[in-house]
């Protein structure tokens, strides 16, 4: 009887040994992309992305850089043959966003306040996520993209193209923000479940967008 007890113990306990290990080996996703939305709160986007630049300042970005939720919806839009997958979009929002952040610091001097307190921390923590989000990401080799997100992912990387839209610097991030709790929603949905996230209007009478 205890021998078996024992026996009883010993699995139970090597069980989560097992499981400590595969929580430290797979970090959670969320842990990283909720500090990214600390950073990207309404009231940081405001202060160093629109009082820290002129009145009605803007600058050039491709069209393709400009990703709204209605681009989600759009792309999301039923193809059998070639279905849009979540991560297609997740990692289509990374690059976006990582796009638009340098886009701003290239406009910015060495010693402006939001490349200083602002954008160049942003910068390190997406590249933290980046990170998390590759390792439990891996790439699939097997597979390619559906053609839609291969040609916004070739507009991107052409230095020739010529479709370009102006924009203020915090709307880029306002996108990203947006953007982020729908693609990311099962990180943020339990903390208020009155909105669904990738309604392009379920921001109207939230204060914190």
């Amino acid at each position: 009887m205890i021998q078996s007890e024992c026996l009883l113990l010993r699995g139970l306990l090597g069980f989560i040994c097992l499981l400590i290990m595969c929580m430290s080996a797979a970090p959670d996703l969320c842990v990283p992309l909720k500090t990214v939305r600390e950073s990207l709160n309404l009231s940081q986007r405001r202060r160093f992305m629109k009082m820290n630049f002129p009145i009605n300042y803007t600058i050039q970005v491709y069209y393709e850089e400009v990703f709204r939720l209605r681009n989600i919806s759009r792309l999301n839009m039923s193809n059998e043959e070639e279905p849009v997958l979540k991560r297609d979009l997740q990692e289509l929002w990374l690059s976006v966003s990582q796009r638009g952040i340098k886009r701003v610091l290239r406009v910015l001097p060495e010693r402006h306040p939001t490349r200083q307190k602002y954008l160049s921390n942003l910068e390190n923590l997406f590249r933290n996520f980046e990170a998390v989000y590759a390792q439990q990401n891996p790439t699939d080799e097997e597979r390619e993209p559906p053609e839609r997100i291969r040609n916004i992912s070739e507009r991107l990387d052409d230095t020739t193209y010529e479709g370009w839209k102006s924009v203020t610097p915090k709307s880029l991030l306002d996108n990203c923000y947006r953007t982020m709790l729908c693609l990311f929603k099962e990180c943020f949905s339990k903390e208020d479940d009155s909105y669904d996230y990738c309604e392009v209007n379920w921001r109207k009478g939230n204060k914190t967008t």
